[in-house]
């Protein structure tokens, strides 16, 4: 054991379990019911994926996995209640682009560390943002967009969910990738932020595809692009991306799973192996794809060089934003 683990586990009071772990993940496991943090209230984004594939797991373990929402905080209680968890693999922990990837660099005193308290499993989805606007505004495409605000600087203005959230900072990272000039203005949550759009009272939006979807079919709204490098899917797989514009351009809505620091590599590997076998079969593909996200299985090396890809992203935006807790 490192002298981090050493350190870790004796700071829990978990020397000896951790030993007993090492020596009995060596069998079956598991062996008796899992429970998966969501560091959210139910019927998020990340609540729900979470639940599609633990409603699997349980069939193909034998064992009861429970979803357990600790809500609240950014994310920060439920993810720290993850952190201090016996190192046993019976406790995985939801993380999220929130959670993993930007809280690190808006919280000056988080108090985990994503790539050091936990061990990275594999992501589940990856879900687009959009860009929408009112039938009103004078464009059609982010090409559009882009020179409007190019041609009078500060002179447009986009609703978001509120500050720090994905569609504030995916917004503001196309402002920075693109050079533009912008002004926001932050809404508590989507839902108003929406129905000013929709009213007109607002003209440009930042959304989730799964909240803008509805709105976009029935023209109510109409969608510039949106924040992956790969299409939406259908329904709205027709939407340029912002990569196409903007070179290089990605950003998006996460949720995978992780586990605390010491849990045993073999039980990372059986919980990767088969969460990656899930998100290939075409029935989860497809419950995943109609609530308007990407099955994003990775390997657990994979899915740590993602997360810290995500951290520095927004890393640089937070820096050059200034962007505060909402």
């Amino acid at each position: 054991m490192t002298a981090l683990g050493r350190r870790h586990a004796l700071a829990l009071g978990m020397a000896a379990p951790f030993i007993g772990t090492r020596a009995s993940a060596q069998g079956t496991w598991p062996t008796k019911p899992v429970r998966i943090i969501v560091p959210f209230p139910p019927g998020q984004a990340a609540d729900i994926f979470t639940r599609l594939i633990a409603e699997r797991l349980t069939e193909m373990w034998k064992q009861q996995v429970v979803v357990e929402n600790k809500g609240g905080g950014g994310g920060i209680p439920g993810t720290e209640t993850g952190r201090l968890a016996t190192p046993d693999g019976y406790t995985l922990m939801s993380v999220t682009s929130g959670t993993f990837g930007v809280n690190p660099s808006l919280y000056p005193d988080l108090p985990y560390k994503p790539l050091v308290d936990f061990k990275p499993i594999s992501n589940i989805i990856v879900a687009p943002l959009v860009i929408v606007a009112h039938p009103s505004f004078p464009a059609d495409t982010l090409a559009e967009l882009i020179a409007l605000a190019k041609k009078d600087p500060g002179k447009l203005s986009y609703a978001s969910a509120g500050p720090g959230t994905a569609q504030h900072l995916s917004m503001e990272l196309l402002k920075l990738r693109a050079k533009l000039d912008i002004e926001h203005i932050p809404y508590k949550g989507s839902g108003p932020a929406m129905a000013d759009l929709l009213g007109g009272h607002v003209k440009l939006m930042m959304d989730s595809t799964a909240s803008a979807l509805n709105a976009i079919l029935d023209g109510r709204i109409k969608a510039l692009a949106v924040t992956t490098a790969r299409h939406a899917p259908p329904p709205l797989d027709k939407i340029p991306t912002i990569a196409e514009t903007v070179p290089g351009y990605s950003s998006a809505g996460w949720s995978g799973l992780a586990a605390p620091a010491h849990v045993p590599d073999e039980i990372v590997a059986k919980v990767n192996a088969d969460v990656t076998g899930l998100l290939r079969d075409p029935s989860m593909v497809r419950m995943i794809e109609e609530r308007a996200s990407v099955p994003d299985p990775a390997t657990p090396s994979g899915f740590a060089a993602f997360i810290e890809k995500d951290m520095a992203t927004w890393a640089e935006v937070v820096k050059a934003t200034g962007t505060k807790p909402g």
